[in-house]
């Protein structure tokens, strides 16, 4: 089993432990937002709280630059949320606000890692 598939393997159980039991997520906990340490001056994000972990999804998939949202991960009741449990989270039935109807500048499928981005570690 090649190391890229170990690794996305260990993302996708951690993905299913915390967003396992959905009925149990709570979309009006206050949620953060901790950016990459990208070094890019003009694209970088900044730390950002929520009034709602709703909101904070909604703002990493529907507004944060695909290089920021990357690296970018939200803490939501003392669990931390990487990219791909925002997104899972985002288009969960569950989610309570409006998502974005026609499809914005940024894809979906762009926030996707390409090998380039993939984890040699």
């Amino acid at each position: 089993m090649s190391h890229d598939a170990k690794v996305d393997g260990r993302v996708r159980e951690q993905t299913s432990r915390q967003a396992q039991d959905l009925n149990g997520f709570d979309y009006n906990a206050p949620a953060e937002l901790f950016p990459s340490r990208s070094r890019a001056g003009k694209s970088r994000s900044r730390y950002m709280r929520f009034d709602t972990a709703a909101e904070g999804l909604r703002f990493v998939i529907e507004e944060l630059p695909s290089p920021a949202a990357l690296a970018a991960y939200l803490v939501i009741d003392e669990a931390r949320f990487g990219l791909e449990e925002i997104r899972y989270l985002y288009e969960n039935a569950g989610y309570p606000l409006t998502r974005a109807t026609a499809p914005s500048s940024k894809s979906f499928q762009r926030l996707a890692p390409t090998p380039a981005f993939r984890s040699t570690i």
